[in-house]
């Protein structure tokens, strides 16, 4: 049988190293709330920027389609204002030309009291209207809907009825 060599322990007491550094102790609480509190808030500001960056976009596309509603809605009245009623027909959508030929909508538009001048609310998304406040030539004064589709091709508004 061979004997291997005895190693002693190391000795104890004062001056004596461990043969390695224990963790420390002392403040490990801190440390962790530190560091979920760190934590926390850089998910906040990744996702509350997410969603303000949503809100900001839903905010001006809204604002795009009412503005793009008003402009198409405003060019027809006009054209039909003006006697243009061949142009005024061309910014109907495809389901009202395809209900009414062009010298059909120029015999009914022709009949209605004229509208010398209007004013256009906000678009509405739900149901694809645009509010009409009108005023007649004779002083008379009507709340009128523009009801609105839209092209298939392009995806620009279009007027399919404008009435009470």
């Amino acid at each position: 049988m061979s004997t291997a060599p005895h190693v002693p322990a190391p000795p104890q007491g004062p001056g004596v190293y461990p043969p390695f550094p224990a963790p420390p102790v002392e403040g490990k609480g801190k440390r962790i709330g530190w560091a979920l509190g760190i934590g926390a808030g850089v998910v906040l500001l990744v996702c509350g920027g997410g969603v303000a960056a949503v809100i900001g976009l839903g905010t001006s596309m809204s604002g795009a389609l009412k503005e793009q509603a008003r402009v198409v809605v405003a060019d027809y009245l006009d054209a039909v204002r003006d006697r243009q009623y061949d142009q005024a027909y061309q910014m109907l959508c495809e389901q009202a030309q395809e209900d009414e030929t062009a010298a059909e909508f120029r015999g009914r538009v022709a009949e209605l009291d004229p509208i010398a001048s209007y004013r256009l609310g906000d678009l509405d998304l739900i149901n694809m209207t645009v509010p009409v406040d009108a005023t007649y030539t004779d002083g008379e004064t009507a709340q009128l809907e523009a009801y609105l589709g839209q092209d298939l091709d392009t995806g620009a508004f279009e007027v399919c009825e404008v009435g009470e």
